[in-house]
């Protein structure tokens, strides 16, 4: 009680702690999927080595509620004015001034990127399936060699035929260029000379034999 009261000066002790903190948890999810599939045709399917990458960026905020920027100081009068080191006004509040908190929103950004690699183990069946896929792709391009082949002729019979009949694209007709290449020999006239015999000289011959 003595201590409250040294001086008239209020001397209650009123100690105050504040502890603050936050904790941010942030994790990055990866998604495996299957490896990437070819397809050559003929039911050739190939799974190749895979690389993945993938990048993030996160960011986080906190902020403590309710927002208080300053809060409200009292100042107490501390007047002395007959200097008997007791102060006139104990406990008096002259005014409140505003002191700031230094309460701010906390960021944070996260940025990274993560790669994923997937490898088969046997590396016998890929060799096998890329050795299936160059007999497939031969197939299909000697079967577009064959085709292309087919048309070739078929536009060289249908232009001969109707060249020998008169009919043709005129010259700048757009199409004129479909059978501009195709050429006809027509066959070289084969004669034989023949000799003609007088019919005097034929009788006389036969009057001659025996």
């Amino acid at each position: 009680m003595q201590a409250e009261g040294i001086g008239g000066i209020s001397a209650t002790a009123s100690p105050t702690a504040t502890s603050s903190g936050s904790v941010s948890n942030q994790a990055v999810q990866i998604l495996q999927g299957t490896a990437i599939t070819n397809t050559y045709g003929g039911n050739i399917q190939c799974q190749g080595p895979t690389l993945t990458t993938t990048g993030y960026a996160n960011r986080a905020k906190s902020f403590g509620l309710p927002y208080e920027p300053f809060y409200m100081d009292p100042v107490y009068d501390l007047s002395d004015l007959n200097d008997d080191d007791v102060l006139d006004n104990p406990g008096d509040v002259l005014f409140f001034k505003k002191t700031r908190t230094a309460q701010k929103d906390n960021h944070n950004w996260n940025v990274g990127l993560s790669i994923q690699a997937t490898i088969p183990l046997d590396g016998g069946l890929q060799e096998r399936c890329k050795a299936a896929v160059d007999t497939q792709l031969k197939l299909q391009q000697q079967a577009l060699a064959n085709r292309r082949l087919d048309f070739e002729v078929s536009r060289l019979k249908h232009c001969g035929e109707l060249m020998l009949k008169g009919i043709r694209f005129a010259p700048q007709s757009p199409y004129a260029k479909v059978c501009a290449d195709v050429r006809i020999n027509y066959p070289t006239p084969h004669t034989h000379p023949i000799s003609v015999v007088p019919a005097a000289a034929s009788s006389a011959a036969n009057r001659t034999q025996p």
